[in-house]
């Protein structure tokens, strides 16, 4: 049977199909939504978001260790953090089928930074398979279970935004049965010291050359032979646009980049008279190529910055073909007049009443990746620094040692604070750091669409859990001073802010409020302004609230209606008295 489907959605149900028995990750877009698709397998499958992407894979290996067929999901970023048990795993190998689905961000659509995640494959030495489409996404994780157990290795599932979130055809199959869970104590084989580590060592370069071999025969990649006076080699969601652009050339397709299959570009390149290499961000494979011997191009045709499309190979044809550039369309009439939307944090957020409490400091606020991340635009512009997930407390320890005379603020948000916040807060107490740390408590991981943390009482599986305390977890930690406020309340957040600036030691903030979205209820009642009372003084515009209306200086704000959660920020802003109830 034929359906539609998401290559996310195809990631998970190719799992699902393969046998897969346990799968853990943490959310990250464009990633998430695997594990929340193979939720709706849970009576089959164990499933769990752990605290970060180190423990998940960490987790995973567990389960591969233990014979059953696992996966770990996260995005490029996450990579980074797991990159740790990533390294020796390749030597230490696999039993269970394992497979790290790793979803990559070109054109950084939702992330801090462009990382081509076969890097990590080469440097650990592992197969990456990318998918081009939603049916290969469903073939290719049944394929690469395989792979993993005949070669006893971590296999790399590389996704992209477009791969994860478009949609495609998949041919859907019945699931297989899985194993049982079984460990074989084995040291020499499960446990890298040096005296077995080396020859480990020499078992993945081995297994490296097996690999290539085995690619090159592979069905993942095959030549696609058309006009041979211009070659392309394309992976993954690549091939889509050079099949689209260059219809009439040739084309070797590489859905197994890594390890090369020397023996296949070596065989096409024989057979084109030009060869040009087409790949998403990073020139990796075109260095091996021209590493081989052979002559090709592509970086310096084709920048390596932001994500391919249509245009950019149109101009890229028209390169190659010695032709003008091509124009490409004008913006359509209806759109020249449409304002900026710049993201902003939702009406009824919690956080806004932190950041705006911190607007009467000179402070330094170092921040975190999180839907908080939008406090650093105007009107409440109190975000200095992001670096990536637990630096804002990381950072607010180095900028305070390096002698910075002002107070440093690091944020971080609930799920981040489990994530990696922890170690930065116990380098604060320890090392005797002055910073003010604050933990933004919206009881979900938000940003990434509302999955459950260790702060939320509810595991992936649905069910029920105990609740981890951060301010526990703060004193646990050697935290002295550590205060929970309701952020709705501006009068107790400035009042715990003035104290903890007070002191010439640390303080940990807990700011608790349930993000609205999740709740799905309003925080309060709407509000209203009565015109008779306004002064225009635009008070209540300074905390960035989109309800709050007013298109220029001097002119009375309006509320929407439609917009307005009722959180009553802005009532405490107005001096005169003039946001009320609305009257129903």
């Amino acid at each position: 049977m034929k359906t539609l489907l998401t290559g996310n959605e195809a990631v998970a149900l190719g799992a699902w199909e393969a046998g897969v028995r346990a799968a853990y990750g943490y959310p990250g877009t464009p990633s998430t939504e695997i594990l929340e698709n193979l939720s709706r397998h849970s009576k089959d499958v164990y499933l769990e978001w752990s605290p970060n992407e180190k423990v998940a894979f960490e987790a995973a290996a567990g389960s591969s260790y233990a014979g059953v067929r696992t996966i770990v999901t996260m995005k490029h970023v996450g990579l980074n953090v797991a990159a740790d048990p990533l390294m020796t795993l390749s030597y230490v190998g696999t039993e269970g089928g394992f497979l790290i689905c790793v979803a990559d961000d070109p054109g950084q659509h939702s992330s801090q930074n462009e990382q081509d995640s076969r890097h990590f494959a080469r440097f650990a030495k592992i197969p990456v398979l990318e998918p081009a489409n939603s049916d290969e996404a469903l073939r290719f994780m049944k394929y690469g279970f395989e792979l993993s157990e005949r070669f006893k290795t971590p296999v790399m599932i590389r996704l992209t935004t477009r791969v994860s979130h478009s949609r495609g055809l998949v041919e859907t199959g019945n699931r297989i049965e899985s194993k049982e869970a079984h460990f074989e104590r084995n040291p020499s084989r499960f446990c890298p010291l040096p005296i077995w580590g080396r020859e480990m060592r020499k078992k993945v370069e081995m297994r490296t050359g097996d690999l290539a071999q085995e690619a090159a025969q592979s069905p993942l990649n095959r030549i696609e032979m058309a006009d041979t006076s211009l070659g392309i080699i394309a992976e993954g969601l690549a091939w889509n646009y050079v099949k689209e652009v260059f219809p009439t050339a040739s084309v070797l397709k590489l859905g197994w980049a890594w390890p090369y299959p020397d023996s296949l570009i070596r065989d096409f390149a024989s057979q084109v008279q030009r060869l040009v290499v087409i790949e998403e961000n990073e020139d990796i494979l075109e260095e091996h190529i021209k590493a081989m011997g052979i002559a090709c191009t592509g970086r310096d045709l084709l920048s390596g910055v932001g994500e391919l499309s249509v245009p950019k190979l149109l101009a890229l044809k028209a390169k190659l073909e010695g032709n003008e550039l091509p124009v490409l369309p004008a913006p359509i009439e209806a759109a020249k007049d449409l304002p900026a939307r710049p993201p902003v944090l939702c009406p009824g957020c919690p956080h806004r009443g932190l950041f705006f409490a911190l607007t009467a400091h000179d402070v330094l606020v170092t921040g975190d990746i999180g839907c908080y991340s939008l406090a650093v635009f105007p009107p409440l512009s109190r975000t200095d620094t992001i670096l990536c997930m637990g630096g804002g407390f990381s950072v607010a320890q180095g900028i305070d040692k390096a002698g910075e005379k002002r107070r440093v603020v690091g944020v971080v948000g609930d799920s981040t604070f489990f994530h990696s916040g922890i170690t930065g807060l116990l380098d604060v107490v320890y090392n005797k750091g002055k910073s003010i740390l604050v933990v933004l408590d919206n009881r979900t991981t938000a940003m990434t669409g509302h999955q459950d943390n260790p702060g939320t009482g509810k595991t992936l599986m649905g069910e029920d859990s105990d609740i981890v305390s951060i301010e526990a977890v703060g004193k646990a930690c050697g935290m002295k001073n550590v205060t929970t406020v309701n952020p709705y309340n501006l009068v107790q957040t400035k009042k715990a802010i003035d104290e903890a600036m007070a002191r010439e030691e640390s303080s940990l903030i807990v700011t608790r409020a349930p993000c609205p979205l999740r709740t799905c209820t309003p925080v309060g009642p709407i509000k209203s302004i009565d015109p008779s009372k306004c002064t225009a003084c635009h008070s209540c515009v300074k905390i960035g609230c989109p309800a709050i209306e007013a298109r220029k200086k001097g002119e009375k704000p309006v509320i929407s209606a439609e917009l307005c959660a009722g959180c009553g920020l802005c009532v405490q802003t107005c001096k005169f008295g003039a946001i009320k109830e609305a009257r129903t």
